[in-house]
């Protein structure tokens, strides 16, 4: 049996084996098996949510939609072990999230369709997102006015541009500064 197993080895058809001295020859054709999502999913996310707990993971991507976009803006959720959620937030803002603990849990536990979370924690983080700053105030149309006529002598360039957009920040900000007698002229002080 050994002698035919021998023979079967050396027995390839002259047709299929690839000839080595002709450079045009094609390489062999390698066969790739398909492969599930499944199987490629742990190798894809692990860098992505390395360090986080795996219920965190679950409701990480979907945060903002659970709690609503302005806690979702001031808060992490951070671990999920226990019954316990820890959320990071910063400082001041973890008394008001205390207040309105019932709602989160509530929220957390409708959205996974179970009693998940019994109990909050928070803990104060510096990387966790500050709450968003309000919104610019606009200047007026005749502030916008002034502030390009003051700049009529200036030539155009970056230079001019950023005393623009400074001009029109100092104006939204303080509508009434020249009623109150504040001009160009009177911010220079000795």
């Amino acid at each position: 049996m050994a002698s035919r197993k021998a023979t079967d080895k050396t027995a390839v058809p002259a047709a299929s084996a690839p000839a080595a001295t002709s450079p045009a020859a094609p390489l062999p054709r390698r066969v790739w098996a398909p492969t599930s999502v499944a199987a490629l999913l742990p190798a894809i996310m692990r860098p992505a949510l390395k360090g986080r707990a795996p219920g965190v993971a679950q409701l990480l991507p979907e945060w903002p939609a659970i709690v609503g976009p302005r806690i979702a803006a001031i808060t992490t959720p951070r671990r999920l072990s226990g019954g316990t959620l820890t959320l990071a937030c910063a400082g001041p803002v973890a008394m008001e999230l205390q207040h309105a603990a019932g709602s989160v849990m509530q929220r957390v536990n409708s959205h996974a369709g179970r009693i998940l979370v019994e109990r909050l924690r928070f803990v104060q983080d510096v990387a966790a997102p500050a709450p968003a700053a309000p919104a610019r105030a606009v200047a007026s149309p005749a502030a916008v006015a002034r502030v390009a006529a003051s700049l009529a002598d200036l030539p155009d360039g970056p230079l001019r541009d950023a005393l623009a957009r400074l001009g029109e920040a100092v104006a939204a900000r303080a509508p009434g500064a020249e009623a109150a007698g504040i001009s160009r002229d009177s911010d220079h002080r000795a």
